[in-house]
């Protein structure tokens, strides 16, 4: 994230940690380069669109935690950072509350041309009022609308990307003077219920037309949006039995769909503090816990589930409470008290976390994907650049020894690279590809 303090509350000020620096171009084209020389297929990068307000209604514990805030265009490093690499993917986060398509179709399109196909959109719909309130609202959207209203937003930008230009459309005739076909370029006129759009789309078509798409919904609503959409799903969790029923449950939905479920990716983030030993990474772990902020963890949790925790008591176990915010997230805290919960955020958030010399944290990534059906892990860090730095020096040699990691990168678009389809094209059963073929029969 674009930010000092992502989610590990508290650990910006441990003397390892530059994240001060995300202001800085350097520090991008530095982690993207690292990144790249450990085998990573991508930097996802996350966002929030308003001030982390929430816990005692007001933004000054952020503030002074630094927890999300301030935070920067998770957008604009990208070109630099894909300009310092060769294969590395960028899934940068955006919402469709707040958004046009017409528009961030556009944007999304010239970062896959510039980049030569290695974009993800990660598709968020925004939880917070305040993100609401500075973009002309009186509040957010109620929970199942905002999805109704991603729902329609992508197929705006399906039909931009898949159905406006058709593959022989740029035919550069520099001896007639023609560069696109007319005839080959099409209006998409939609007209729905939250958007009208005529078209065509602004952009040509680009290496993979329709970026990677990343979702991360765990509520009902979020699951069945999943199936629907996504290529690669980001689940939250903090054991593999919570894990897997995601897994589950989204995979049978994609089938009932039309989709092939097993063609989704499925991703738990974690956080690994690792070293030469496993007494190495256990002291390692507790010099991190020791600058962890509790102030900072109840912000965090108070923005992620919408409710005001700064006047709980620390022993007070959580329970449920209906929210217009992240309903996964309050699941996952549910019956521990909110000392236990700001303890286990303290680390990592409320995702897995493995401390271990190299043979454990690979023994553990091992066991959490067979136990969870998940095809990789998402790497947070405790600090940066440093959590990453110590994974790539001793987990991926022994991922690599163990098969789990190839020595380089396949050739392609990060499609390509993550499906392994040789195809820079959206899959056949992808809804977005409907509008590919409509455009093939007019």
């Amino acid at each position: 994230m674009p930010t000092v303090g992502h989610i590990s509350p508290g650990l910006w000020r441990h003397p390892d940690d530059r994240a001060d620096e995300y202001s800085t171009l350097r520090y991008w084209t530095d982690l993207a380069r690292l990144l790249e020389s450990g085998g990573f297929d991508a930097l996802f990068i996350a966002d929030v669109l308003g001030p982390i307000e929430v816990y005692e209604g007001r933004p000054d514990a952020a503030l002074r935690n630094a927890t999300q805030t301030p935070v920067s265009d998770p957008l604009l490093a990208v070109s630099a950072m894909a300009t310092a690499t060769e294969h590395l993917g960028f899934g940068i986060t955006v919402s469709t509350s707040y958004a046009q398509p017409y528009l961030l179709a556009r944007t999304f399109s010239t970062l896959d041309q510039l980049t030569g196909g290695r974009i993800a959109w990660n598709v968020v719909t925004s939880m917070i009022d305040s993100a609401a309130r500075n973009l002309g609202l009186d509040q957010q959207f109620d929970h199942d609308e905002r999805y109704d209203r991603a729902q329609e937003f992508l197929e705006v930008t399906y039909k931009l990307w898949e159905g406006s230009w058709e593959d022989g459309a740029v035919v550069r005739d520099r001896v007639n003077g023609v560069y696109t076909d007319p005839s080959k370029v099409h209006r998409i006129d939609h007209d729905g219920r939250y958007y009208r759009v005529a078209g065509p789309h602004l952009c040509e078509p680009t290496p993979q037309r329709t970026p990677v798409i990343f979702q991360a919904g765990a509520s009902d609503r979020g699951r069945e949006f999943a199936a629907r959409n996504a290529e690669l799903v980001f689940l939250g969790g903090r054991d593999a039995e919570q894990i897997r029923r995601s897994v589950t449950e989204t995979k049978a939905i994609a089938a009932d769909i039309g989709r092939a479920p097993d063609a989704i990716k499925f991703i738990t983030s974690v956080t690994v503090v690792t070293g030469p030993s496993q007494a190495a990474a256990e002291a390692t772990y507790a010099d991190y816990l020791s600058y962890a902020s509790t102030e900072g963890a109840l912000v965090l949790f108070s923005a992620f589930t919408g409710h005001d925790w700064s006047d709980h008591d620390l022993d007070e176990v959580v329970e449920r409470r209906d929210t217009n915010a992240s309903q996964s997230t309050l699941a996952s805290g549910r019956g521990s008290t909110l000392r236990e919960v700001a303890e286990t955020m303290a680390i990592g958030g409320l995702h897995p976390v493995i401390v271990g010399g190299p043979a454990e944290v690979a023994d553990q990534l091992e066991a959490l994907a067979a136990d969870a059906d998940l095809d990789g892990f998402n790497i947070a860090h405790a600090v940066s650049p440093g959590s990453f730095e110590d994974f790539i020096t001793y987990v991926v040699p022994e991922l690599r020894r163990r098969g789990r990691l190839r020595e380089g990168y396949l050739a392609g678009t990060l499609r390509e690279k993550l499906a392994e389809s040789g195809s820079p094209a959206i899959a056949s059963d992808h809804p977005a590809a409907e509008f590919r073929t409509r455009l093939a029969r007019s």
